[in-house]
């Protein structure tokens, strides 16, 4: 059964076919990449035919939540790329607050839950270089952040 978002672009061959599988014409959804409020995390992958995107796996990682804060890893500028291989695997580069949070685990077994179905595999390529700091969370993160109570305009500062 054909996918009936590709089934208006099956069969063009004129250079203005739909080639972001909405089925519209490119940028009728609104789905061309300008005005794009996600953050500038480095997205590749090798073949996006039938398969999960990068996009794809970026926007499910939204749900999953850094259970001390509360906020979703992308917010929080965990994440620093995703890519997908030929086989259709994610390989995602992340990050944690600090070196030392206990809670690798469960992160990981968040991400397998909402990757599920979503790719055939996915692996985490724990950094620690660049190091997370706060200027690495999301306008979204710093509003969810001062909703509850943080206040990111009387932080201290460091060095000098």
């Amino acid at each position: 059964m054909m996918n009936p978002n590709l089934a208006g672009s099956v069969g063009k061959t004129d250079e203005t076919a739909d080639t972001c599988g909405c089925g519209n014409d490119h940028g009728a959804c609104g789905c061309s990449d300008s005005g794009n409020d996600e953050p500038d995390i480095p997205l590749k992958a090798i073949d996006d035919i039938g398969r999960a995107t990068a996009r794809d796996v970026q926007e499910a990682l939204h749900q999953v939540i850094d259970p001390e804060l509360g906020i979703d890893v992308v917010d929080l500028g965990l994440v620093y790329g995703i890519e997908i291989d030929e086989l259709g695997r994610a390989i995602i580069t992340m990050t944690l607050t600090t070196p030392a949070c206990p809670l690798t685990d469960l992160i990981e077994d968040e991400t397998a839950s909402v990757l599920a179905g979503l790719v055939e595999e996915f692996r985490i390529d724990w950094t620690w270089t660049p190091p997370w700091s706060i200027e690495k969370i999301t306008p979204e993160g710093q509003a969810q952040l001062a909703a509850l109570g943080f206040n990111f305009d009387n932080l201290p500062t460091y060095g000098a």
